[in-house]
Protein backbone atom coordinates (compact mmCIF):
# COMPACT_ATOMS: atom_id res chain seq x y z
CA UNK A 1 0.00 0.00 0.00
CA UNK A 2 2.85 2.37 0.85
CA UNK A 3 4.40 1.88 -2.60
CA UNK A 4 1.07 2.60 -4.30
CA UNK A 5 0.65 5.82 -2.33
CA UNK A 6 4.27 6.73 -2.97
CA UNK A 7 3.91 6.21 -6.73
CA UNK A 8 0.77 8.30 -6.83
CA UNK A 9 2.42 11.10 -4.89
CA UNK A 10 5.54 11.07 -7.07
CA UNK A 11 3.55 11.05 -10.30
CA UNK A 12 1.42 13.91 -9.04
CA UNK A 13 4.57 15.85 -8.10
CA UNK A 14 6.11 15.41 -11.57
CA UNK A 15 2.91 16.25 -13.43
CA UNK A 16 2.38 19.40 -11.37
CA UNK A 17 5.84 20.78 -12.17
CA UNK A 18 6.85 22.24 -15.54
CA UNK A 19 10.06 20.20 -15.52
CA UNK A 20 11.14 16.82 -16.84
CA UNK A 21 11.49 13.68 -14.77
CA UNK A 22 15.28 14.05 -15.02
CA UNK A 23 15.11 17.36 -13.17
CA UNK A 24 12.93 16.12 -10.25
CA UNK A 25 14.74 14.36 -7.38
CA UNK A 26 12.73 12.66 -4.65
CA UNK A 27 13.80 10.28 -1.86
CA UNK A 28 12.06 7.76 0.38
CA UNK A 29 12.82 6.14 3.72
CA UNK A 30 12.06 2.63 4.95
CA UNK A 31 8.54 3.69 5.97
CA UNK A 32 7.74 4.95 2.51
CA UNK A 33 7.79 8.64 3.38
CA UNK A 34 8.79 10.96 0.52
CA UNK A 35 11.40 13.73 0.88
CA UNK A 36 12.97 16.32 -1.41
CA UNK A 37 16.42 16.15 0.19
CA UNK A 38 18.82 13.18 0.55
CA UNK A 39 19.85 11.64 3.86
CA UNK A 40 21.64 8.56 5.15
CA UNK A 41 18.43 6.52 5.61
CA UNK A 42 16.80 7.63 2.32
CA UNK A 43 17.08 6.17 -1.19
CA UNK A 44 16.55 7.98 -4.51
CA UNK A 45 13.35 7.30 -6.45
CA UNK A 46 13.58 6.46 -10.18
CA UNK A 47 11.24 9.16 -11.43
CA UNK A 48 11.18 7.84 -15.00
CA UNK A 49 9.64 4.58 -13.82
CA UNK A 50 7.24 6.35 -11.50
CA UNK A 51 6.02 8.98 -13.90
CA UNK A 52 6.23 6.93 -17.08
CA UNK A 53 7.68 9.94 -18.93
CA UNK A 54 9.94 9.44 -21.95
CA UNK A 55 12.20 11.76 -23.90
CA UNK A 56 10.62 11.00 -27.27
CA UNK A 57 11.22 14.44 -28.87
CA UNK A 58 14.54 16.31 -28.55
CA UNK A 59 16.15 19.30 -30.23
CA UNK A 60 18.23 21.42 -27.81
CA UNK A 61 21.96 20.74 -27.50
CA UNK A 62 22.42 20.72 -23.71
CA UNK A 63 26.22 20.90 -24.09
CA UNK A 64 25.93 24.14 -26.05
CA UNK A 65 27.15 27.43 -24.59
CA UNK A 66 24.46 29.93 -23.61
CA UNK A 67 24.21 32.38 -26.50
CA UNK A 68 22.28 35.65 -26.54
CA UNK A 69 19.15 33.83 -27.78
CA UNK A 70 19.75 30.59 -25.87
CA UNK A 71 21.45 27.26 -26.51
CA UNK A 72 21.83 26.10 -30.09
CA UNK A 73 19.97 23.07 -31.39
CA UNK A 74 21.15 19.71 -32.64
CA UNK A 75 20.95 18.93 -36.35
CA UNK A 76 17.17 18.52 -36.79
CA UNK A 77 14.43 17.66 -34.30
CA UNK A 78 14.39 13.99 -33.29
CA UNK A 79 11.22 11.96 -32.72
CA UNK A 80 11.74 8.56 -31.08
CA UNK A 81 9.13 5.78 -31.31
CA UNK A 82 7.59 4.92 -27.93
CA UNK A 83 7.44 1.20 -28.72
CA UNK A 84 10.94 0.88 -30.24
CA UNK A 85 13.63 3.38 -29.19
CA UNK A 86 15.93 2.20 -32.02
CA UNK A 87 13.48 3.66 -34.56
CA UNK A 88 13.32 7.42 -34.96
CA UNK A 89 12.68 10.27 -37.35
CA UNK A 90 14.57 13.57 -37.67
CA UNK A 91 13.33 16.63 -39.53
CA UNK A 92 14.71 20.13 -39.85
CA UNK A 93 15.29 23.14 -42.07
CA UNK A 94 18.17 25.36 -43.17
CA UNK A 95 17.91 28.78 -44.77
CA UNK A 96 20.74 31.18 -45.56
CA UNK A 97 20.04 34.61 -46.96
CA UNK A 98 22.49 37.04 -48.61
CA UNK A 99 22.23 40.72 -49.51
CA UNK A 100 25.28 41.92 -51.43
CA UNK A 101 26.78 44.60 -53.61
CA UNK A 102 29.54 43.69 -56.11
CA UNK A 103 31.84 46.19 -57.82
CA UNK A 104 33.41 44.68 -60.93
CA UNK A 105 36.32 46.24 -62.81
CA UNK A 106 37.23 44.57 -66.14
CA UNK A 107 40.50 45.18 -67.99
CA UNK A 108 41.66 45.29 -71.60
CA UNK A 109 44.63 43.13 -72.61
CA UNK A 110 46.99 46.09 -72.08
CA UNK A 111 45.81 46.52 -68.47
CA UNK A 112 43.65 49.60 -69.02
CA UNK A 113 40.16 49.62 -67.58
CA UNK A 114 37.53 48.28 -69.96
CA UNK A 115 34.42 48.73 -67.81
CA UNK A 116 33.14 49.27 -64.28
CA UNK A 117 29.85 48.01 -62.87
CA UNK A 118 28.14 47.91 -59.48
CA UNK A 119 25.42 45.29 -59.11
CA UNK A 120 23.34 44.73 -55.95
CA UNK A 121 21.78 41.32 -55.43
CA UNK A 122 19.63 39.55 -52.87
CA UNK A 123 19.22 35.80 -52.91
CA UNK A 124 18.75 32.67 -50.82
CA UNK A 125 22.17 31.05 -50.65
CA UNK A 126 20.74 27.79 -49.32
CA UNK A 127 17.16 26.59 -48.79
CA UNK A 128 16.90 23.02 -47.54
CA UNK A 129 14.52 20.58 -45.91
CA UNK A 130 16.36 17.79 -44.13
CA UNK A 131 15.05 14.44 -42.96
CA UNK A 132 16.59 11.30 -41.48
CA UNK A 133 15.16 8.00 -40.26
CA UNK A 134 16.54 5.26 -38.02
CA UNK A 135 15.56 1.72 -38.94
CA UNK A 136 17.39 -0.08 -36.13
CA UNK A 137 20.46 0.48 -33.94
CA UNK A 138 22.77 -0.01 -36.96
CA UNK A 139 20.99 1.44 -39.98
CA UNK A 140 19.63 4.89 -40.80
CA UNK A 141 18.79 7.00 -43.84
CA UNK A 142 19.70 10.68 -44.37
CA UNK A 143 18.53 12.97 -47.16
CA UNK A 144 17.67 16.56 -48.03
CA UNK A 145 15.90 18.42 -50.80
CA UNK A 146 17.31 21.83 -51.69
CA UNK A 147 16.79 24.96 -53.76
CA UNK A 148 20.13 26.73 -53.43
CA UNK A 149 21.00 30.15 -54.93
CA UNK A 150 17.37 31.05 -55.55
CA UNK A 151 17.18 34.54 -57.18
CA UNK A 152 20.95 34.87 -57.52
CA UNK A 153 21.87 37.14 -60.45
CA UNK A 154 19.08 36.67 -63.01
CA UNK A 155 18.39 32.98 -62.40
CA UNK A 156 14.95 33.24 -60.81
CA UNK A 157 13.55 30.70 -58.41
CA UNK A 158 15.60 27.70 -59.54
CA UNK A 159 14.30 24.16 -58.87
CA UNK A 160 14.45 21.67 -56.01
CA UNK A 161 16.79 18.70 -56.20
CA UNK A 162 18.13 15.98 -53.95
CA UNK A 163 21.40 16.63 -52.09
CA UNK A 164 22.42 13.99 -49.58
CA UNK A 165 20.59 10.68 -49.88
CA UNK A 166 22.47 7.88 -48.18
CA UNK A 167 22.04 4.83 -46.01
CA UNK A 168 24.41 4.75 -43.03
CA UNK A 169 25.39 1.47 -41.40
CA UNK A 170 26.96 2.32 -38.04
CA UNK A 171 29.26 -0.08 -36.20
CA UNK A 172 27.91 -3.33 -37.74
CA UNK A 173 30.82 -5.18 -36.07
CA UNK A 174 30.48 -3.23 -32.80
CA UNK A 175 33.59 -1.15 -33.43
CA UNK A 176 34.09 2.47 -34.50
CA UNK A 177 36.74 1.26 -36.96
CA UNK A 178 34.19 0.03 -39.51
CA UNK A 179 31.13 1.94 -40.74
CA UNK A 180 29.52 2.23 -44.17
CA UNK A 181 27.60 4.75 -46.27
CA UNK A 182 25.80 3.87 -49.49
CA UNK A 183 24.55 6.10 -52.33
CA UNK A 184 24.69 9.95 -52.24
CA UNK A 185 27.15 10.66 -49.42
CA UNK A 186 30.08 13.13 -49.47
CA UNK A 187 33.57 11.89 -50.19
CA UNK A 188 36.23 13.76 -48.22
CA UNK A 189 38.05 15.61 -51.00
CA UNK A 190 38.41 18.64 -48.73
CA UNK A 191 37.80 19.45 -45.09
CA UNK A 192 35.84 22.63 -45.75
CA UNK A 193 33.74 20.85 -48.40
CA UNK A 194 33.00 18.00 -46.00
CA UNK A 195 31.95 20.27 -43.12
CA UNK A 196 28.19 20.82 -43.17
CA UNK A 197 27.42 24.20 -44.76
CA UNK A 198 25.53 25.25 -41.63
CA UNK A 199 28.83 24.95 -39.73
CA UNK A 200 31.23 26.76 -42.10
CA UNK A 201 32.58 30.20 -41.21
CA UNK A 202 31.84 31.77 -44.63
CA UNK A 203 28.84 30.54 -46.65
CA UNK A 204 30.78 30.69 -49.92
CA UNK A 205 33.70 28.27 -49.68
CA UNK A 206 37.05 28.91 -51.43
CA UNK A 207 36.77 28.55 -55.20
CA UNK A 208 39.67 26.08 -55.35
CA UNK A 209 37.79 23.84 -52.92
CA UNK A 210 34.59 24.16 -54.97
CA UNK A 211 36.54 22.98 -58.03
CA UNK A 212 37.75 19.94 -56.05
CA UNK A 213 34.11 19.19 -55.24
CA UNK A 214 33.41 18.63 -58.97
CA UNK A 215 36.74 17.27 -60.16
CA UNK A 216 36.32 13.64 -59.07
CA UNK A 217 32.55 13.14 -58.85
CA UNK A 218 29.48 15.34 -59.17
CA UNK A 219 29.21 17.72 -56.22
CA UNK A 220 31.49 15.38 -54.17
CA UNK A 221 28.58 13.04 -53.60
CA UNK A 222 27.94 11.20 -56.85
CA UNK A 223 26.37 7.83 -56.03
CA UNK A 224 29.03 5.83 -54.23
CA UNK A 225 29.81 3.31 -51.54
CA UNK A 226 32.27 4.10 -48.78
CA UNK A 227 33.79 2.68 -45.64
CA UNK A 228 34.99 4.93 -42.86
CA UNK A 229 35.88 4.88 -39.18
CA UNK A 230 38.23 5.98 -36.47
CA UNK A 231 40.54 4.54 -33.85
CA UNK A 232 40.07 6.26 -30.50
CA UNK A 233 39.52 9.58 -32.39
CA UNK A 234 43.27 9.49 -33.13
CA UNK A 235 43.09 8.09 -36.65
CA UNK A 236 40.21 8.69 -39.06
CA UNK A 237 39.91 7.18 -42.53
CA UNK A 238 37.57 7.03 -45.49
CA UNK A 239 37.76 4.96 -48.68
CA UNK A 240 35.19 5.19 -51.46
CA UNK A 241 34.35 4.33 -55.06
CA UNK A 242 31.46 5.33 -57.28
CA UNK A 243 30.04 7.44 -60.10
CA UNK A 244 32.45 9.87 -61.77
CA UNK A 245 32.32 13.38 -63.20
CA UNK A 246 29.26 15.24 -64.50
CA UNK A 247 29.53 16.99 -67.88
CA UNK A 248 27.58 20.02 -66.60
CA UNK A 249 30.40 20.73 -64.13
CA UNK A 250 33.35 19.69 -66.31
CA UNK A 251 35.44 22.84 -66.87
CA UNK A 252 38.70 23.82 -68.50
CA UNK A 253 41.35 26.03 -66.89
CA UNK A 254 39.54 29.20 -68.00
CA UNK A 255 36.40 28.15 -66.13
CA UNK A 256 34.35 27.36 -69.24
CA UNK A 257 31.99 24.37 -69.12
CA UNK A 258 32.33 21.83 -71.90
CA UNK A 259 29.85 22.00 -74.77
CA UNK A 260 30.03 18.49 -76.12
CA UNK A 261 29.73 14.81 -75.25
CA UNK A 262 31.27 13.17 -72.19
CA UNK A 263 31.40 9.51 -71.19
CA UNK A 264 33.42 7.82 -68.47
CA UNK A 265 34.47 4.19 -68.53
CA UNK A 266 35.41 3.69 -64.87
CA UNK A 267 34.35 4.53 -61.33
CA UNK A 268 36.20 7.08 -59.25
CA UNK A 269 38.17 5.72 -56.29
CA UNK A 270 40.38 6.97 -53.46
CA UNK A 271 40.50 7.79 -49.80
CA UNK A 272 41.55 10.09 -46.98
CA UNK A 273 43.51 9.66 -43.74
CA UNK A 274 43.28 12.17 -40.87
CA UNK A 275 45.45 12.08 -37.73
CA UNK A 276 45.02 13.76 -34.33
CA UNK A 277 48.42 12.97 -32.78
CA UNK A 278 48.21 14.90 -29.48
CA UNK A 279 46.42 13.57 -26.40
CA UNK A 280 43.48 15.74 -25.46
CA UNK A 281 43.48 17.47 -28.86
CA UNK A 282 41.45 14.88 -30.81
CA UNK A 283 39.07 16.00 -33.55
CA UNK A 284 35.63 14.71 -32.57
CA UNK A 285 33.54 16.21 -35.36
CA UNK A 286 34.04 17.99 -38.69
CA UNK A 287 33.15 21.63 -38.10
CA UNK A 288 34.60 25.12 -38.44
CA UNK A 289 32.57 26.62 -35.58
CA UNK A 290 33.66 25.74 -32.03
CA UNK A 291 32.35 28.87 -30.23
CA UNK A 292 35.46 29.17 -28.09
CA UNK A 293 34.97 25.76 -26.48
CA UNK A 294 37.69 23.09 -26.11
CA UNK A 295 40.62 22.39 -28.41
CA UNK A 296 41.68 20.14 -31.30
CA UNK A 297 44.51 19.59 -33.79
CA UNK A 298 44.53 17.41 -36.90
CA UNK A 299 46.38 16.88 -40.15
CA UNK A 300 45.15 14.88 -43.12
CA UNK A 301 45.87 13.80 -46.68
CA UNK A 302 43.80 12.29 -49.47
CA UNK A 303 44.22 10.99 -53.00
CA UNK A 304 41.36 10.56 -55.46
CA UNK A 305 41.27 9.42 -59.08
CA UNK A 306 38.52 9.68 -61.71
CA UNK A 307 39.92 8.06 -64.83
CA UNK A 308 38.93 7.24 -68.41
CA UNK A 309 36.98 10.45 -69.04
CA UNK A 310 36.29 10.54 -72.79
CA UNK A 311 35.10 13.83 -74.26
CA UNK A 312 34.45 15.44 -77.61
CA UNK A 313 34.14 19.24 -77.54
CA UNK A 314 33.46 19.55 -81.27
CA UNK A 315 37.11 20.09 -82.09
CA UNK A 316 39.09 17.70 -79.88
CA UNK A 317 38.23 14.14 -78.96
CA UNK A 318 40.43 12.56 -76.29
CA UNK A 319 40.65 10.66 -73.02
CA UNK A 320 41.82 12.34 -69.80
CA UNK A 321 42.40 11.11 -66.27
CA UNK A 322 41.58 13.33 -63.30
CA UNK A 323 43.57 12.96 -60.09
CA UNK A 324 43.31 15.11 -56.98
CA UNK A 325 45.66 15.34 -54.02
CA UNK A 326 44.50 17.19 -50.91
CA UNK A 327 46.41 18.14 -47.76
CA UNK A 328 44.67 19.65 -44.75
CA UNK A 329 45.39 21.03 -41.29
CA UNK A 330 43.05 22.49 -38.71
CA UNK A 331 43.28 23.41 -35.04
CA UNK A 332 41.51 25.44 -32.41
CA UNK A 333 42.25 26.46 -28.86
CA UNK A 334 39.36 28.08 -27.06
CA UNK A 335 38.42 31.13 -29.17
CA UNK A 336 41.09 30.80 -31.87
CA UNK A 337 40.49 28.60 -34.94
CA UNK A 338 42.87 28.10 -37.90
CA UNK A 339 42.54 25.94 -41.00
CA UNK A 340 44.48 25.51 -44.23
CA UNK A 341 44.31 23.20 -47.26
CA UNK A 342 46.35 22.52 -50.39
CA UNK A 343 45.01 21.03 -53.64
CA UNK A 344 46.79 19.63 -56.70
CA UNK A 345 44.80 18.74 -59.83
CA UNK A 346 46.20 16.66 -62.68
CA UNK A 347 44.54 16.15 -66.07
CA UNK A 348 43.33 19.77 -66.42
CA UNK A 349 42.37 20.80 -69.96
CA UNK A 350 43.93 24.17 -70.80
CA UNK A 351 41.03 25.26 -73.03
CA UNK A 352 38.26 23.43 -74.89
CA UNK A 353 39.28 23.13 -78.51
CA UNK A 354 42.85 22.37 -77.46
CA UNK A 355 44.28 18.96 -76.62
CA UNK A 356 46.79 20.43 -74.15
CA UNK A 357 46.44 19.22 -70.56
CA UNK A 358 48.42 19.96 -67.44
CA UNK A 359 48.29 20.58 -63.70
CA UNK A 360 46.68 23.10 -61.42
CA UNK A 361 47.25 23.78 -57.75
CA UNK A 362 46.01 26.10 -55.04
CA UNK A 363 45.59 26.67 -51.35
CA UNK A 364 43.71 28.69 -48.79
CA UNK A 365 44.10 29.58 -45.12
CA UNK A 366 41.38 30.82 -42.80
CA UNK A 367 41.13 31.88 -39.17
CA UNK A 368 38.40 32.99 -36.78
CA UNK A 369 38.48 34.33 -33.23
CA UNK A 370 35.35 34.00 -31.10
CA UNK A 371 34.93 36.71 -28.46
CA UNK A 372 32.68 35.04 -25.90
CA UNK A 373 32.57 38.17 -23.72
CA UNK A 374 30.94 40.12 -26.61
CA UNK A 375 28.03 37.69 -27.03
CA UNK A 376 30.04 35.43 -29.38
CA UNK A 377 31.05 37.99 -31.97
CA UNK A 378 33.68 36.36 -34.18
CA UNK A 379 35.93 38.23 -36.65
CA UNK A 380 37.49 36.05 -39.37
CA UNK A 381 39.88 36.27 -42.33
CA UNK A 382 40.67 34.02 -45.31
CA UNK A 383 43.18 34.14 -48.14
CA UNK A 384 43.10 31.97 -51.28
CA UNK A 385 45.59 31.50 -54.13
CA UNK A 386 44.94 29.26 -57.14
CA UNK A 387 47.12 28.75 -60.23
CA UNK A 388 44.57 27.28 -62.62
CA UNK A 389 47.15 26.10 -65.18
CA UNK A 390 50.71 25.71 -64.00
CA UNK A 391 53.58 26.94 -66.13
CA UNK A 392 51.58 29.52 -68.09
CA UNK A 393 51.07 33.16 -67.09
CA UNK A 394 47.60 34.65 -66.78
CA UNK A 395 45.84 31.78 -65.00
CA UNK A 396 46.21 33.05 -61.42
CA UNK A 397 43.24 33.68 -59.13
CA UNK A 398 43.53 35.22 -55.65
CA UNK A 399 40.92 36.24 -53.10
CA UNK A 400 41.11 37.92 -49.71
CA UNK A 401 38.08 37.73 -47.41
CA UNK A 402 37.36 39.29 -44.05
CA UNK A 403 34.30 39.68 -41.91
CA UNK A 404 32.56 39.14 -38.64
CA UNK A 405 29.98 36.54 -37.59
CA UNK A 406 27.56 36.96 -34.72
CA UNK A 407 26.46 33.65 -33.23
CA UNK A 408 23.12 34.68 -31.72
CA UNK A 409 22.13 31.07 -31.06
CA UNK A 410 25.18 29.17 -32.23
CA UNK A 411 24.66 27.86 -35.74
CA UNK A 412 20.88 27.84 -35.20
CA UNK A 413 20.64 31.62 -35.64
CA UNK A 414 23.58 33.69 -36.82
CA UNK A 415 24.35 36.78 -38.88
CA UNK A 416 27.45 38.06 -40.63
CA UNK A 417 29.07 40.92 -42.51
CA UNK A 418 31.66 39.96 -45.14
CA UNK A 419 34.01 41.83 -47.48
CA UNK A 420 35.85 40.02 -50.29
CA UNK A 421 38.23 41.18 -53.01
CA UNK A 422 39.03 38.85 -55.96
CA UNK A 423 41.59 39.15 -58.76
CA UNK A 424 41.37 37.12 -62.01
CA UNK A 425 44.37 36.74 -64.36
CA UNK A 426 44.47 37.66 -68.04
CA UNK A 427 43.34 34.23 -69.28
CA UNK A 428 40.54 33.69 -66.77
CA UNK A 429 38.49 36.87 -67.10
CA UNK A 430 41.02 39.63 -66.32
CA UNK A 431 38.94 41.46 -63.73
CA UNK A 432 38.74 42.50 -60.09
CA UNK A 433 35.60 42.04 -57.99
CA UNK A 434 34.99 43.69 -54.61
CA UNK A 435 31.93 42.38 -52.78
CA UNK A 436 30.19 43.32 -49.55
CA UNK A 437 27.73 40.75 -48.14
CA UNK A 438 25.22 40.78 -45.32
CA UNK A 439 24.42 37.17 -44.40
CA UNK A 440 22.06 35.34 -42.07
CA UNK A 441 21.18 31.75 -41.16
CA UNK A 442 18.34 29.92 -39.46
CA UNK A 443 18.95 26.22 -38.91
CA UNK A 444 17.61 23.41 -36.76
Amino acid sequence: MKKIVLSAMAALTVSSLSVSADEVKLYQNAEGQVFTTPAANRTAIDMKKVSGTKKSITIVDKKSPDFLLGKQTHINMKFVADDNSDMWLKAGVRIQGTFESADTKKYNTDGTIKSKTTIPDAYLRRVRFEVAAGFNKWTSFVMDVRNDKANIDDKGEQTFNVGDAYVKIKKPFNTSLVNFKLYRAKIDISRTETVKSARVIAYDRPKVADEAAQYITHNRRGTNMQAYGNWDKKVHYQIAAGDGVYSGKLKDATGSTINGSVTQNSFFYGGKLVLSPFDGWEEKKRTETYFGQGKHFEIGASYWASENINYNDGTVSQKIDHTLTNLEMSAHYKGLFVQAEYFEFDGVVKAWGSAETGKSDGWYATSEYVIEELNFLAPFVRYESWDKFKGVDGYDYTAATGGINWYLKGNSIKAGLVYQTEKYGKNIGYKDIDTVKLTSQFFF
